[in-house]
């Protein structure tokens, strides 16, 4: 959205407009939100004034919680797949797979699921394997990150 333009200026009034009568959280997603024309100008700085930017990180697989949390997170995936031949379960037990080859990113992960379940369907197998997810390309953010040298780094800090 941006702010400098006729349509942008209006929806910017429309969600201050709401923002300031009625008593709720309002949640919004962007990406690079802090260069964007959404928060810069008169109206965008107005709108800065009222945002607090919440950074998502990837999810972490080191500690037991961070662990679970991804396992819940395939978890629900697994259990959402419709798929006939599919055996409950199966993408949890790859979940340390999942997590490597998506570097713990929601997005990714969907998109690997998802593309599986397609694929599965038009060969008529309409199940899951590990087999199946190794040949499905990535997103290219992923896939990019897959082919970088492994540097040691310090992995990101969660938000509290």
């Amino acid at each position: 959205m941006d702010t400098r333009s006729r349509a942008g200026a209006e929806t910017s009034d429309q969600l201050k407009y709401l923002g300031e009568r009625i008593p709720a959280t309002f949640v919004y997603s962007g990406i690079d939100v802090e260069t964007s024309p959404l928060l810069t100008g008169v109206r965008g700085s107005q709108l800065a004034g009222r945002f607090k930017i919440v950074r998502n990180q990837p999810l972490r697989y080191g500690s037991p919680a961070d662990k679970q949390i991804w396992h819940d997170l395939v978890c629900s995936m697994d259990s959402a797949l419709r798929l006939r031949h599919h055996r409950p379960d199966t993408l949890v037990t790859h979940a340390a797979y999942l997590h490597a080859r998506t570097g713990g990113r929601m997005g990714s992960l969907s998109h690997l699921i998802r593309e599986a379940a397609l694929v599965s369907l038009l060969d008529g197998t309409e199940k899951i394997t590990k087999k199946l997810l190794e040949q499905i390309e990535l997103d290219t953010a992923a896939e990019q990150r897959a082919r970088a040298p492994h540097r040691r780094r310090t992995p990101p800090q969660r938000q509290p």
